[in-house]
């Protein structure tokens, strides 16, 4: 009554179809919708005892109950209930339909029971009444209908028995009874309980009669031994004192008269228990030897496990049929017939079988030569065979002091044979990973990766499979190309492991020795680069081999290149440059240096591929100028950024993925003071100022020199101009309102200028539509590193910044250029890397070391060059003016920080617009020096006051644009001596000079040897004309005739000659000089289609030749 009150039946039972939403929420994990219901246990129980709920529920119920047994059973009287119920359904009518809950219902209770008792303190009458049951449904043997429930009921003993040994120990005669009895399918069931009761009773050392039957089988009350745990009864203080040896031998010769009953899953569970009975009965092993050897020759594996076990627990009965038992197991491993896994199985207990038996016997040929796989067996059985010949090899090395061993190179070598199609099977291939399994195998097979393996590296490199290994590997890379990177992962695999990377090492050495001399030089190299990139990276092998063949490879690539190689040279290229990285960062700079400058410098000079040639270039410009840990940092500068990812391409400097995380710039408004951009050459003219006077023109009439460049006849309202062009490109408004202007006569001479003129500004470009010329200013970029260091915050010491491990560094910069002078768009300078400027203690060296010292100057050593980058600014001017360049700087400190601000503006001179006239693509290179003077003269007439040109056009390159001459000129006299000013020209103008009249110049420019390829006139000039304006006082005349014809007399002593220079302004302009040397002052005759630049050509000849 008690128990009733304590589990009230549930007022409202769950249906069919709310017990399996409820099972699906349990599975899962959603069961806290059912929290609010009574127990689920109390509603669980009755429905099981339902007869209107279906089988396969009530089934699922008990699997469910099983499951979240923890769950519910929270106490003993729970327990009991369920027996109780379990007692209900094992004394109900017996049909066909409860036969498979009853047998459920018994499992699952079995299994509550021994899981709850974990938890919670289990009843001796709970256990008692179970007992029972299950007992009572045993007792009935024969009994056909229910012999599938009577052996589950012997299984759910035994898990009882085997819960608490001894538990059926007084009943033991009984279950004895019971097994002589049984004659059905269920005898098996019955053995194994009274085999497992046998050897509780024997484990516990328990003093019991098997044959004694006093004791009723029901009731069932459980023995003492059990009961009392605190007897002691089962330790090991009475042993052996308890056992009634003669009846357990009894027992035994029973239970060995049974295995052919057994299913060979039984016998193996029959087996492990009978062994430790027969070890503690002192039973003979040859017993058991002869009942169960005879089942190796069975094609059943669990039964020769069953005899495989008994040899490893009664070897010496077994003596002298070792030779049997391995020719059984090949014969199974050889058998096509017979599963796969089978063969596998039997392999491994071959192997396993092996090493007992090469621990008494040494391997001899014979036996070896068994182990060999066959052609047509599976690769996995392959695999196991070669594991075989593995273990074979091992035994040889160690017991090598007899003559009739084989040599393991030959078991190597032979076995090798059932897998040598990886040779021209795919690198990824099946047979390819077994093989280069075997080859790590036999390499290592004698040296485990124990710390106490008493053998060394060294003796795995005096081996003669290390040899043989070596020279197979160099001939497969060598024979076939694609599977160098399966070599690859080998040699990884060995440097990878701690014991045995030596080895990994030991094997490029020999790649090196061996490998490189022997490649063919062909587009196929490239699968040799990842052993070459393992040997780049080691620092035990010396560089000198592998640079010289990427040397050669390199001619090689730049030899075979033409218009059918395609993308070939970009790639190998490349590959080769990166192995060259893979140095870089690897081996000392001292020890790559000759021969990798050698190899870059080439690569730079003669490469077809634009990128491998600044790739490279950048590389030769990193191990000439920065030392050798710096350089390392910033080939890894990837790995030390937090969070990128180092990039897959091999030549990739920075090895940092793009695009990299957004980081905020940091704007210093003092880096001017610590990072300096200056000019290569220096200004002759420090100019301050510029005249441009195009964005001051407001009238419909234009000056002729900004009616320079027009469209070839459009309508007024179709032309658009841009922004960059305002001022070169008018159009033509002041001739629409004119009259047509009469045909003109023209002679000769007029016809060869326009024709000359028509020629040379047909080759000049028009900015409008293409690239117009460049104009290019040389700078250099340094920063000074105190200053720097102090505007970053970083605190180092004069000592330190004295070694050049701590320079510090940018990384990445960008110079970007803007100018309100007509320069149009300045392309940004991009520099990878600068070191900064030691710190200088000797503030006059410093104070020197910042002048600006011209080029040719040895002042400028060698060593401060490498803090120094070289930078060129591209203009493109629309006029020839001056003007400044504002500069603006993006860089990376080595803290990953990112710097921006403005540098010093880059002044623009005149002189800078300086270049040599356009020159026809028709033009023999032996007349260039005629053409040119020929052009002096054509531009000085055509730019005079009396020019026949008129109102001529002409058409510029690209045939849309046009331009005319308008012409302007001007005279400067210089008191400089005459050698000074042939100095200063041959220093500065020595490019321009197109013609040189007068003997004593000539014979003045002949001996400097600067001035060449240029036309030279004999013409003696006029003494006595000189003579007769010696004496007369220097008047300037206002009558262009006078001037014309040069009646401008000055204090000149002698007319030495005449030099003729000529000047192109971009975009189409010229400057023309001639000068009239005389031995104490020049006259500069001056003429240019662009009146502007007279403004600066005063102060430039001022500066040139006076300063």
């Amino acid at each position: 009554m008690a128990e009733k009150a304590a589990a009230p039946p549930p007022s409202k039972p769950l249906t069919v179809q709310e017990w399996e939403t409820l099972i699906d929420d349990f599975q899962n994990g959603v069961h806290l919708k059912w929290n609010s219901l009574d127990p689920l246990f109390d509603l669980l129980l009755p429905s099981l005892l339902r007869k209107d709920f279906p089988l396969s529920l009530k089934l699922q119920l008990l699997i469910f109950l099983d499951e979240f047994s923890l769950s519910f059973f929270s106490n003993h009287h729970q327990l009991h209930r369920l027996v109780d119920a379990l007692r209900t359904v094992v004394h109900a009518p017996p049909d066909v339909a409860a036969s498979t809950f009853k047998d459920q219902f018994m499992v699952s209770a079995t299994s509550i029971l021994i899981c709850a008792s974990e938890e919670i303190a289990v009843e001796a009458q709970t256990e008692n009444i179970l007992v029972e049951l299950l007992l009572t449904v045993i007792n009935r043997p024969n009994y056909g209908s229910d012999r599938h429930t009577r052996g589950i009921a012997c299984e759910c003993l035994r898990e009882l028995e085997r819960w608490k040994p001894g538990l059926l120990s007084d009943v033991v005669g009984h279950l004895w009874s019971l097994c002589q009895n049984e004659r059905t399918h269920a005898s098996q069931c019955y053995l194994l309980l009274f085999t497992s009761v046998i050897h509780s009773i024997v484990a516990r050392k328990l003093s019991v009669s098997i044959l004694n039957t006093s004791v009723p089988i029901v009731p069932f009350n459980a023995p003492q031994c059990v009961t009392d745990s605190g007897s002691g009864s089962g330790s090991g203080s009475d042993l052996g004192s308890g056992l009634n040896v003669k009846e357990l031998r009894r027992a035994m010769a029973f239970l060995l008269e049974w295995p052919q009953v057994m299913t060979p899953c039984g016998m193996m569970e029959f087996v492990s228990m009978i062994i430790p009975v027969a070890v503690a009965l002192e039973l003979q092993p040859s017993m058991l030897k002869v009942q169960f050897f005879g089942m190796i020759h069975s094609y059943d594996p669990i039964l020769c496990h069953v005899v495989l076990s008994m040899y490893l627990r009664f070897s010496d009965a077994f003596d002298g049929q070792e030779g049997e038992v391995s020719r059984r197991l090949l014969l199974i491993s050889r058998e096509a017939q017979h599963y796969l896994v089978f063969r596998l199985l039997a392999m491994h207990w071959l192997l396993g079988f092996n090493r007992l038996v090469f621990e008494k016997a040494k391997p001899s040929l014979v036996l070896c030569s068994t182990f060999y796989p066959a052609l047509f067996d599976p690769l996995a059985l392959k695999a196991l065979k070669l594991d075989l010949l593995v273990f074979c090899s091992c035994v040889l090395r160690l017991k090598g002091d007899s003559d009739e061993l084989v040599d393991p190179v030959k078991l190597f070598e032979d076995g090798l044979v059932c897998v040598s199609s990886f040779k021209w099977l795919p690198p990824g291939s099946t047979e390819t990973a077994v093989a280069f399994r075997t080859f790590h195998k036999f390499l290592i097979a004698s040296s485990s990766h124990s710390d106490d393996d008493p053998s060394t590296t060294r003796n795995l490199l005096d081996s003669m499979i290390f040899r043989t290994l070596q020279g197979l590997l160099v001939n497969l890379m060598l024979e076939s190309r694609r599977l160098v990177p399966v070599v690859v992962a080998f040699v990884d695999r060995l440097l990878s492991c701690q014991k045995h990377s030596w080895l990994g090492e030991c094997l490029l050495q020999k790649f090196d020795e061996h490998l490189l001399p022997k490649v063919r030089m062909d587009y196929k190299l490239v699968y040799c680069f990842p052993i070459f990139d393992r040997i780049a990276e080691n620092q035990t092998i010396p560089p000198r081999g592998l640079l010289e063949l990427l040397t050669n490879f390199m001619i090689f690539l730049v030899e075979k290149h033409g218009p059918d190689t395609g993308m070939k040279s970009w790639s190998q290229g490349s590959r080769a440059l990166g192995i060259c990285r893979t140095m870089l960062m690897h081996h000392h700079s001292s020890r790559l240096f000759l021969r990798l400058s050698h190899l870059l410098a080439f690569t730079c000079l003669y490469f077809p591929d634009l990128e491998v040639r600044d790739n490279s270039r950048i590389y030769l410009r990193m191990l000439v100028c920065i030392p050798g840990k710096k350089l390392r940092d910033i080939l890894n500068l990837g790995d030390m950024i937090l969070g990128i990812s180092p990039s897959s391409h091999p030549t990739s400097f920075f090895n940092v993925q793009s695009p990299r995380p957004s980081q905020k710039f940091k704007t210093f408004k003092n880096l001017s003071s610590c990072i300096h951009l200056e000019r290569f050459v220096p200004l002759l003219v420090k100019q301050f100022w510029s005249m441009s006077l195009s964005n001051l023109v407001r009238s419909n009439s234009k000056p002729a020199y900004l009616e320079g460049i027009r469209d070839l006849d459009p309508p007024v309202e179709e032309k658009e101009l841009s922004d960059s062009s305002d001022a070169q490109i008018i159009p033509e408004t002041g001739r629409i309102n004119q009259p047509q202007e009469p045909l003109r006569v023209m002679d000769s001479k007029v016809a060869e200028i326009l024709n000359t003129l028509r020629k040379y500004f047909s080759c000049v470009p028009d900015f409008r539509y293409m690239p117009g010329l460049k104009v290019r200013i040389s700078c250099s970029l340094r920063f000074e590193s105190s200053s720097f260091n102090r505007m970053l915050g970083i605190d180092k010491t004069a000592t330190s910044l004295e070694e050049i491990d701590a320079l510090p560094a940018i990384y990445a910069t960008v110079l970007k250029f803007s100018s309100s002078a007509p320069y149009g768009s300045i392309p940004s300078y991009r520099i990878p890397f600068l070191l900064g400027e030691p710190h200088n203690k000797d503030p006059a060296s410093q104070n020197a070391s910042l002048s600006i010292v011209p080029v040719g100057v040895e002042n400028d050593s060698r060593e401060e060059e490498k803090y120094r980058a070289t930078v060129v600014i591209d203009l493109e001017p629309r006029e020839p003016t001056p003007g400044i360049v504002d500069v603006h700087i993006e860089t990376n400190a080595e803290n990953g920080q990112i710097i921006q601000g403005q540098l010093q503006g880059i002044t623009v001179g005149i002189e800078d617009m300086f270049l040599k006239a356009i020159v026809p693509s028709d033009i023999p290179e032996d007349e260039i020096p005629r053409y040119n003077f020929d052009l002096f003269n054509t531009l000085w007439e055509a730019c005079g006051s009396s020019s026949s040109t008129g109102r001529e056009t002409f058409q510029l390159k690209g045939g849309k644009g046009i331009a005319a001459i308008s012409g302007t000129q001007s005279v400067k006299l210089l008191d400089v001596p005459a050698t000074s000013l042939i100095q200063a020209t041959e220093r500065h103008l020595a490019r321009f000079v197109v013609g040189v009249s007068g003997e004593p110049l000539i014979d003045a420019i002949w001996e400097g040897g600067i001035i060449q390829n240029v036309i030279l006139e004999d013409a003696s000039p006029d003494a006595t004309s000189a003579t007769n304006h010696d004496t007369a006082p220097l008047c300037l005349t206002y009558n262009d005739e006078g001037y014309e014809k040069g009646a401008i007399s000055n204090s000149r002593k002698r007319n030495l000659g005449c030099l003729h220079v000529l000047i192109f302004l971009p975009p189409r302009f010229h400057l023309l000089f001639q000068m009239e040397v005389g031995d104490v002052s020049t006259l500069v005759r001056i003429r240019t289609d662009h009146w502007p630049s007279l403004a600066y050509i005063d102060d430039y000849l001022e500066a040139l030749y006076l300063s």
